[in-house]
């Protein structure tokens, strides 16, 4: 973990292929896959602003601490115009995370791990964390991973696991500095391949993928820890 930190530190961002993020999360690769049928039953993102049907998704809420990793009450997802121009300012609710998906080990295993990665880099007693189930498909013709473009998300770190990629082209992932013109580009390829970014160091988007014959999608968890609460606690 501290060559991940390091780099973490250094870059505002890193990239972890599947057997090192199955290591990070102590648990076999397997127990990860085993997740990702649960990306068969997301259901529409109603909010989507440009009108497309390209997105579903589930989210779920939690507090990692000292005492381990907790599911707090069902609750919205908000964020402020600042960091969303398009879907900001807004109580956005979705479906949660299949109870039973949250149940097994390797999903609390996963993100205490990555609460571990953010405490080691910026030490904090509790971390709040979203969860996002996102697939983006291709049944308008072009499906659209960041529509609000290339953005920060006002929390401290996000990551970013890819949890399938079939029949697509595109989806290629951008970072870049916050305060430079430095960037780099790059396509998560590998199931269960991990991209780790620091919110207050760069920003963020992935291009728009397109299906190679007829219809494809891309699947990815999205979790975010923020140590100030949840977005939307302390607004207005």
């Amino acid at each position: 973990m501290d060559g991940l930190e390091a780099v973490l530190r250094d870059r505002g961002f890193a990239v972890l292929a599947p057997a090192g993020v199955a290591a990070l999360a102590g648990v076999a690769l397997a127990e990860l896959e085993l997740l990702a049928a649960s990306w068969d039953d997301l259901r529409p993102d109603a909010y989507l602003k440009d009108g497309g049907r390209y997105r579903k998704r589930r989210h779920s809420c939690f507090v990692a601490d000292a005492a381990g990793l907790r599911q707090v009450p069902h609750r919205m997802h908000w964020q402020s115009l600042d960091y969303n121009a398009l879907h900001g300012g807004m109580q956005r609710w979705f479906d949660p995370v299949d109870p039973a998906v949250v149940a097994r080990p390797a999903w609390s295993k996963l993100l205490l791990a990555l609460a571990r990665v953010c405490s080691a880099c910026r030490p904090e007693p509790r971390w709040s964390i979203e969860a996002h189930q996102f697939r983006i498909d291709t049944a308008d013709g072009v499906g659209r991973p960041t529509p609000e473009g290339a953005h920060r998300d006002g929390v401290d770190f996000v990551a970013v696991v890819l949890v399938a990629r079939n029949g697509i082209k595109g989806g290629e992932t951008r970072v870049f500095q916050a305060d430079g013109p430095d960037g780099q580009r790059f396509t998560l390829a590998e199931p269960w391949s991990l991209l780790l970014l620091d919110d207050a160091k760069v920003i963020h988007e992935s291009t728009p993928i397109q299906p190679l014959d007829g219809y494809g999608h891309r699947d990815t968890l999205v979790l975010t820890y923020r140590a100030a609460g949840f977005q939307g606690d302390d607004a207005g």
